[in-house]
């Protein structure tokens, strides 16, 4: 019978889904009775380790249904890199608030300046401010939108796009799209218009985007509905990447010829 209300205990706590009270109550009570803690100081340390667990959690499941590439933060980005890029409004916009006010970011720049990393990273941001965000290629997205109406299920990813806090639709311009393509992207534009905010990546000036869009009418309206708010990051400059991959085959300026050794 002694058991009996350890066994009760675990059942009411796995009840109202506290499983952190349930893994550490027994070691926090431990705790609290060696530093003199009272009992509101007991359950106030439970509470916080349950909360930070759950929103570890819940961070996790945003992560998961973004559909990241990868999770990348904007702690690992090289500013020092691309010195076009303004790093404090990216660590401004890092604090979401431009989603609140349903503004929107197009980070322009050469391939492997980071523009990919940016936007990851603003949308690893997002999710840890309890956002929902999406994240797909531009070219991903047209296939996705052009599957489903011909699966006549067009209105259902529409909404589930629309419903988005946060859209990131990167690499636009990487690959020219169909008139049908074209038209269907606009469309997501146009829904999420002042509704959501939407992150939008691309290689191309503003000016070559009709080589993208195959119109000059739906470029400027899709580009009027997107700059209307909007943040514009430049990433200006060499692709790191490359830089990177040659200093890592970069032979080493050592040889055994001008080793030395020590006696």
């Amino acid at each position: 019978m002694s058991d009996t209300p350890q066994v009760l205990l675990a059942h009411h706590l796995k009840a109202l889904k506290l499983p952190t009270f349930l893994r550490e109550y027994d070691k926090v009570a431990r705790q609290c009775a060696q530093e003199g803690v009272d009992h509101t100081g007991y359950l106030l340390r439970l509470a916080e380790l349950e909360l930070i667990q759950r929103e570890g959690r819940m961070v996790e499941r945003r992560v998961k249904l973004a559909r990241f590439p990868a999770v990348k933060s904007l702690d690992s980005f090289d500013f020092l890199a691309i010195p076009s890029l303004n790093q404090p409004l990216v660590l401004e916009l890092a604090r979401c608030e431009y989603v609140e006010r349903r503004e929107n970011i197009i980070a322009l720049g050469n391939s492997g300046t980071g523009k990919t990393h940016v936007a990851l990273g603003l949308g690893l941001a997002a999710c840890q401010q309890g956002l929902s965000v999406g994240f797909t290629t531009a070219s991903a997205l047209v296939h996705e939108l052009m599957e489903a109406r011909d699966e006549r299920r067009l209105l259902q990813v529409q909404k589930r796009l629309s419903a988005l806090k946060l859209l990131i639709i990167d690499e636009l311009g990487f690959v020219p799209l169909s008139k049908t393509g074209a038209e269907l992207l606009f469309e997501v534009f146009s829904q999420r218009y002042e509704r959501g905010s939407t992150v939008v990546t691309s290689n191309l000036p503003f000016d070559e985007w009709t080589e993208v869009l195959g119109s000059e009418r739906l470029t400027g309206a899709l580009l009027d509905r997107l700059t209307h708010r909007v943040h514009i990051l430049e990433l200006n400059g060499d692709s790191y990447r490359l830089k990177q991959s040659r200093q890592r085959s970069r032979p080493s300026s050592r040889t055994p010829e001008t080793e030395t050794t020590s006696l």
